[in-house]
């Protein structure tokens, strides 16, 4: 009979997960044993919500669970934002935090924590593992996480249930397995088929519920239909290629695409989950047709019609049923794009972030994986780095936290192993997840790993500026990066200029080894381009 531990790692292997991430326990120790006599790896991280992100991006990439595991009490608590991470950006997880034995919890205090009221807010479902119901439990977890609206599912393991043996199923639930998607008849979509008609300047609101259909395809059919602009979400870069010249690039729920949006007689959201956006109210007047493959049931957006079931086969009956639209799709695009260039892109003294996404875009490979931290770094990625191909833009965009990006890319790699992964980071975000660049050379998974040293908290430094007060608790500058790479294995190369930057990408690629490369930059446009970005008016330099 095999023990809890035994059936989890099982579980998760047969899941499509082969590694799992974390800082164990005592409790965990022979769930890394059970998973390592399958031939699972144990990667170990250097601090817990790094391994959580880590986690969370296999699933957010592979549609897999990611699974992560900590201590009891002080793990546990580090590892919330991680999983608070997967929670608001919707990635597949599974949390195992070590926990007392069940006569030491009741009857103890030391590192007696309530593990489960405290991750009860940021999964979807959460239990303590139990040696009659771990198989039951597992499967649960699994279907919970990956199903509808992804998200992650936390167990507690008890010291006292590890060994013991498992429990078996009441019943064989294995012919639940097959998921038969059912595809809209026409007489269903009329009332959205009408929509359309009407229409002579619709636009396309893209969001992360296309990924979770896997309807990149179907929605790029659909645009070209209706000859529509598309609009995505920071984290739905690449669902259309952003070389198409229906991409008109990235809306935050902000003022930067609100022209555009204006000027469209109908607003077709696809997958979009409010989540995503900026909380404010929505301004648009033009009706709102939503199509999603789950119901939104906290969007403040007020759609005309909602359209909810299988997105494939909505999206695909859209494209077959509808007639051709007009042409204003292409110029909308073109000029939106335009216009997010010339506020973005000003002229600088030195190496500016916009200049550093533009010249890592052109010198890396079109199917390298980005993934970036919030910052300036992710708000000079957004317009300026393109994305391809779904899933090749990765961020922390809900929750935006700092210290996302190098854990990220090792999950990329992991996931993409053929591909190239690169990490761009402020120097503030990299402070927060620099061990893990130890991680990235220890564990054979090499990245690159971009650092825009501005020597500081760069957004929050123009912040601010914007507001008129000193620059107080912002500053970090002096970090000797050569030293700390070559201090964890990795390689490093500190650049200025844009000449050296590609030099250095060039190289950092052919090594295939770990690579911090360091890009001393110049900030002295930021607060313009933020003005400009956000429709604030400017003052020239």
């Amino acid at each position: 009979m095999p023990s809890v531990v035994e059936v989890i790692a099982e579980s998760i292997q047969k899941a499509g997960t082969p590694f799992l991430t974390g800082i164990p326990g005592e409790e965990s120790l022979e769930l890394m044993e059970a998973a390592r006599q399958r031939g699972m790896r144990f990667i170990l991280n250097k601090h817990e919500p790094a391994a959580a992100m880590m986690a969370a991006t296999w699933g957010e990439l592979t549609g897999s669970p990611g699974v992560c595991v900590s201590t009891r009490a002080p793990g546990a608590a580090n590892m919330v934002l991680g999983v608070a991470h997967a929670w608001m950006d919707r990635c597949p997880l599974i949390a195992i935090t070590d926990q007392l034995a069940n006569a030491r919890y009741a009857t103890g205090l030391r590192q007696r924590l309530n593990q489960l009221s405290l991750y009860a807010p940021i999964t979807k479902w959460n239990s303590s593992i139990n040696a009659q119901t771990v198989r039951h439990q597992m499967r649960r977890a699994i279907r919970i996480a990956t199903d509808g609206t992804p998200g992650p599912v936390q167990f507690d393991l008890p010291a006292d249930e590890r060994t013991k043996d498992a429990g078996v199923y009441a019943a064989d639930l294995s012919v639940i397995d097959n998921d038969v998607p059912v595809a809209p008849e026409r007489s269903s979509m009329q009332s959205p088929l009408q929509m359309i008609k009407r229409a002579r300047q619709p636009i396309l609101l893209v969001g992360m519920g296309v990924f979770w259909s896997n309807a990149s395809a179907e929605l790029v059919a659909l645009a070209e239909r209706l000859g529509a602009p598309v609009l995505t979400t920071p984290k739905t870069k690449g669902a259309i290629p952003e070389d198409h010249p229906l991409s008109a690039g990235c809306f935050f729920g902000g003022l930067m695409e609100r022209k555009v949006i204006s000027e469209a007689d109908l607003i077709i959201t696809v997958g979009l989950d409010t989540v995503e956006l900026q909380p404010i109210s929505w301004s648009y007047s033009a009706p709102v047709l939503a199509l999603s493959g789950v119901r939104d049931l906290d969007g403040p957006i007020p759609a005309a019609a909602e359209v909810v079931g299988n997105l494939k086969g909505i999206l695909r009956g859209l494209s077959e049923w509808s007639s051709e639209g007009l042409d204003w799709g292409e110029r909308a695009a073109r000029t939106f794009r335009q216009e997010v260039a010339a506020a973005v892109n000003l002229p600088s003294k030195g190496l500016g972030p916009e200049r550093l996404m533009s010249v890592a875009r052109s010198v890396l490979p079109r199917d390298t994986i980005a993934t970036c931290d919030v910052g300036a770094s992710r708000l000079f990625s957004v317009p300026n780095w393109a994305a391809y191909a779904p899933r090749q833009y990765l961020a922390s965009n809900a929750i935006a936290s700092m210290g996302y990006s190098v854990p990220a890319a090792m999950a990329a790699r992991l996931a993409h192993p053929n591909q190239p992964v690169v990490a761009f980071t402020g120097d503030g975000s990299f402070m927060l997840a620099s061990g893990e660049l130890h991680t990235s050379v220890r564990e054979n998974i090499p990245i690159i790993v971009v650092v825009l040293d501005n020597g500081g908290l760069g957004v929050m430094s123009l912040k601010q500026d914007l507001k008129g007060i000193a620059r107080t608790g912002t500053m970090i500058g002096g970090i000797d990066w050569e030293h700390l790479a070559r201090a964890f294995g990795a390689d490093c190369i500190t650049v200025d200029t844009e000449h050296a930057l590609g030099d250095a990408l060039g190289v950092a690629m052919k090594s295939n080894r770990t690579t911090l490369i360091a890009a001393r930059m110049d900030s002295s446009r930021y607060v313009d381009q933020y003005k400009a970005m956000r429709g604030i008016p400017t003052t020239a330099h």
